[in-house]
């Protein structure tokens, strides 16, 4: 018997696929629509207090206004703000990411 040299194959090696990390698919979905929430906390602030706002109202609140404002998306603290006024708006100014 002989034996003959067959000629060799390359040889295919599959390498796993990288998942994407949790910041690329951020980056695929700017639409993904989420709740922005500030958490101001007011001092005796009553039901009735609730019902008497009306546009122009000025309620009293327990933070100094430098304090730094606790700031959510979708209930996830992301970090503090502070409130900052530009033009005849109110605006929030992020001091520290959570």
């Amino acid at each position: 018997m002989s034996t003959a040299a067959q000629p060799l194959e390359p040889r295919v090696t599959e390498t796993p696929a990288e998942e994407p990390s949790a910041t690329d698919l951020l980056d695929t979905m700017p639409w993904l629509p989420c709740t922005l929430t500030l958490e101001v906390p007011v001092v005796r602030f009553t039901i009735g207090d609730l019902l008497a706002l009306t546009k122009g109202s000025i309620v009293e609140t327990a933070c100094h206004h430098t304090s730094d404002v606790p700031l959510r998306v979708n209930q996830l603290l992301i970090g503090w703000t502070e409130f900052d006024v530009i033009g005849d708006r109110l605006a929030v100014r992020i001091t520290e990411q959570a």
